[in-house]
């Protein structure tokens, strides 16, 4: 079994920081890709931000400049700082990590997900 453990949610007002953290613990052999979702309601999920186990990094466009993704593989976890935060950056964020566990088998799973909020 794997577990995934967001932390770092919350309500900051517009122009505000947040820092998100997903530890993942349990049957894991490696990791590969490591990533942030969002979904907004009334919308569909959409990616954030991904990082490789080599360290390279793709976000969307609304998020450049403003969010930064890492990892740290000792520690098998992914982070998201998230700066000059707006209204439309409102949503549920949703860690994803791409894993190997100890049978050979890879999968990908969710983290549980964390409300952030951006008031105006």
């Amino acid at each position: 079994q794997v577990q995934l453990v967001e932390s770092g949610g919350g309500l900051v007002q517009a122009g505000g920081s947040l820092r998100l953290s997903c530890a993942a613990s349990g049957n894991i052999f490696s990791i590969n890709a490591m990533g942030w979702y969002r979904q907004a309601p009334g919308k569909q999920r959409e990616l954030v931000a991904t990082i490789t186990s080599g360290g390279s990094t793709n976000y969307t466009d609304s998020v450049k400049g403003r969010f930064t993704i890492s990892r740290d593989n000792a520690k098998n976890t992914v982070n998201l700082q998230m700066n000059s935060l707006k209204p439309e950056d409102t949503a549920v964020y949703y860690c994803n990590v791409d894993l190997k566990a100890w049978n050979g088998i890879s999968q990908t799973y969710w983290g549980q997900g964390t409300q952030v909020t951006v008031s105006s």
